[in-house]
């Protein structure tokens, strides 16, 4: 069995190292869709936010006026 990673291990990385670290970890993670799912309230939240955009679809922002804002926050 391989040891595990220490936070002292990771935090020796660089930023970029990191970076590609969580990459990694996400890759693996959604490469095994059948071992997480969403929770009922979870599932429920999301079909209420699909509704709310079906009945009226000019509402809201778009990701790019989202990022645009982010982007401008002090």
């Amino acid at each position: 069995m391989t040891q595990p990673v220490s936070m002292d291990d990771i935090r020796q990385l660089s930023v970029a190292e990191r970076l590609l670290l969580v990459e990694e970890i996400w890759d693996s993670i959604s490469d095994e869709p059948d071992s997480w799912s969403l929770s009922p309230d979870q599932r429920d939240e999301l079909q209420r936010r699909a509704d709310a955009h079906r009945a009226n679809p000019d509402e809201g922002s778009s990701w790019q006026d989202v990022k645009a804002s982010l982007r401008n926050r002090p």
